[in-house]
């Protein structure tokens, strides 16, 4: 127990002796600073006026509404803010309270013995310097440290705020906190009398009633502009008439009492909108008409308003009009025409084909493979009516077939027309005596041949419809006032690339057949081959320039076109001069007219 007594007296001595300790160095601090004070280093500010007294009223006021912006970059202290743009109405209100300080001092009846100051600070219309000002009034002196050491003795009576609520927000926290009143909560009942007799009250927005001289200003006798009342706005009027204005009295410029008609500019009828002109009164603008896809229909518009997507501005461009749809239609007479062309062009295909069935043990068409010509002809009655894919409304499943079907059947007829010119090389070539490729003359190449020659079109065609296939587009911006309904080929390079592909395959045939044109008159096929591919291979290279070229359902047309032209091409020169000697020279279609024709070319 006496041990437990002995540790308490030792920490109450310790902590009496840190306490004597501690005021000691207070007291001697206090000593040493007792003619300044404790006083904290802060910077001198600018834009301020204040008179001494005994009781000093405060006040901010925004007399410059602006201020000098400076970047910051944040790595030093920021310079003290510079004001500019004098504001004489706010410099008026500060007068206004110079005027009334004075006023009560020059007054000794009014507050006996007593002097009042005022301590004025410019805000500068900025949140920084209404801070600065508030903390500046409140410290008594030229620094803005609250203190309340380095005052003169003064009694603040209070500070008049800023005319804005936003700065009045950040004055009104920092006063709470020394318990400064805040009148703006106890001047909402405000219902009294002046010595006129006038009621003075503050309404639901917190402004006194409105009392204003409506002037007219007029060229006096002397030369010189005057002003002349003419009627008042009061609302605190007693016979509820606010407003009274005395007509007779106004004189305008031109020295007539009737009201002139004020039009700097005539108005802007509908289709047209008012552009200010630089340098002009508002009131004076010029017309200009709506862009296009723009309407206006009121006068004297402002702005025009766009049309949407499926409508267009009409010619006066004040109403919107539907947009007329476009598309190679079988209503329209390209479209049917074209479809009537497609389909007779493939009864003649079948024509044909069924004349070399009827006629296929006669020796011109055994001579010519008659299996591949069958199969020529087949894919030939294929193309006619792969064009009629390309006529009607572009459905997501015509889109992707057309350009497919397009390309398979076509490189299957130049694959044929291929296969057809190799085996009429190889099979003169077999004629000669030990030649290695009598092995070669079979149907089985022909088809080898076919077959290679479709599967990478198939491969081409493939990749197209995986990375970008086709799809409905619906174009806007081609045509004004037309909406264009047409298939987006996805990726051109695919296009092209199938389209290059037949252009390769119809390359080496014409090739081929050109270097095979001499050959003895039974096997001369290769020359209306030779023939037939330089006409398919102009009608493509003319295609690509007039398709690039055209517009809407036009592009549709020269591609069906193309593809019309060209295998006309082939059947012409391949098929037309066999079915004229079937049908007209039958003496011609015999094995020993076509034996008599090679042993007189040797």
């Amino acid at each position: 127990m006496q041990m437990y007594l002995r540790l308490g007296w030792f920490l109450i001595s310790t902590t009496w002796i840190l306490c004597t300790f501690v005021v000691g160095v207070c007291a001697s601090s206090a000593s040493s600073d007792s003619k300044f004070g404790c006083k904290l280093p802060s910077e001198k500010i600018t834009g301020y006026m204040s008179r001494p007294g005994d009781i000093v009223i405060g006040g901010t006021f925004p007399i410059n509404l602006e201020r000098v912006h400076i970047s910051l970059n944040f790595t030093r202290k920021p310079p003290e803010l510079t004001c500019q743009t004098f504001g004489s109405e706010y410099y008026k209100s500060m007068r206004a309270l110079v005027f009334a300080v004075e006023e009560v001092n020059a007054d000794p009846d009014i507050l006996p013995n007593i002097t009042l100051g005022y301590q004025i600070f410019d805000t500068c219309n900025t949140l920084r310097r209404a801070s600065q000002g508030t903390l500046w009034i409140l410290g008594g002196g030229q620094e803005i440290i609250p203190n309340y050491y380095c005052s003169r003795g003064e009694t603040l009576a209070g500070i008049i705020g800023e005319c804005g609520s936003t700065p009045s927000i950040i004055m009104a926290q920092i006063l709470g906190l020394y318990r400064y009143p805040q009148l703006l909560h106890y001047v909402q009942n405000v219902n009294f009398k002046t010595k006129d007799g006038s009621n003075m009250f503050f309404n639901e927005k917190g402004n006194p009633p409105a009392v204003y001289d409506i002037v007219n200003w007029r060229l006096g006798s002397k030369g010189r502009m005057e002003q002349v009342v003419v009627g008042r706005y009061d609302l605190n009027s007693p016979d509820q008439e606010t407003m009274s204005v005395d007509k007779k009295a106004v004189t305008w410029a031109n020295k007539e009492s009737q009201v002139p008609l004020s039009k700097c500019s005539p108005s802007c009828r509908s289709g047209f909108r008012k552009v200010i002109v630089p340098g002009k009164p508002s009131c004076c603008h010029e017309c200009a008409r709506c862009p296009n896809g723009h309407i206006s229909s009121q006068t004297d518009a402002v702005e025009c308003h766009p049309c949407s997507w499926d409508t267009w501005p009409n010619f006066q461009q004040d109403r919107c009009l539907p947009r007329t749809t476009e598309f190679l239609s079988y209503e329209e007479p390209l479209g049917y025409s074209l479809a009537g062309i497609s389909i007779f062009s493939s009864l003649i295909a079948l024509t044909i084909l069924g004349l070399f069935i009827k006629y296929k043990r006669t020796p011109i068409v055994r001579a010519n493979n008659y299996a591949i010509s069958c199969l020529l002809l087949l894919s030939l009655f294929l193309c006619f009516l792969c064009s009629l894919a390309f006529i009607g409304y572009p459905q997501p499943e015509m889109c992707l077939l057309r350009q497919v079907a397009f390309g398979m059947v076509f490189a299957l007829c130049i694959s044929c027309v291929l296969a057809k010119t190799i085996i009429v090389v190889i099979a003169f070539k077999a004629t000669k005596p030990n030649s290695r490729l009598r092995k070669w003359t079979g149907v089985r190449v022909s088809y080898w041949i076919i077959g290679f020659g479709v599967f990478i079109q198939s491969f081409l065609c493939l990749m197209w419809l995986i990375c970008s296939p086709p799809f409905p587009e619906i174009n806007t911006d081609t045509k004004p006032g037309v909406i264009i309904l047409n298939c987006n080929e996805g990726s051109p390079i695919s296009f092209w690339c199938m389209l290059g592909y037949l252009g390769l395959l119809a390359t080496i045939s014409f090739i081929v057949a050109f270097m095979a044109r001499r050959l003895p008159d039974s096997f001369n096929e290769t020359k209306f081959i030779t023939f037939s591919m330089l006409a398919f291979l102009s009608v493509w290279v003319s295609f690509i320039p007039a398709y690039l070229s055209a517009q809407g359902m036009y592009t549709v047309a020269m591609e069906v076109f193309a593809i019309l032209s060209s295998i006309w091409a082939v059947v012409v020169c391949i098929f037309v001069p066999k079915c004229y000697i079937v049908l007209f020279r039958p003496n011609l279609n015999s094995r020993e007219h076509l034996m008599a024709k090679v042993r007189s070319k040797k």
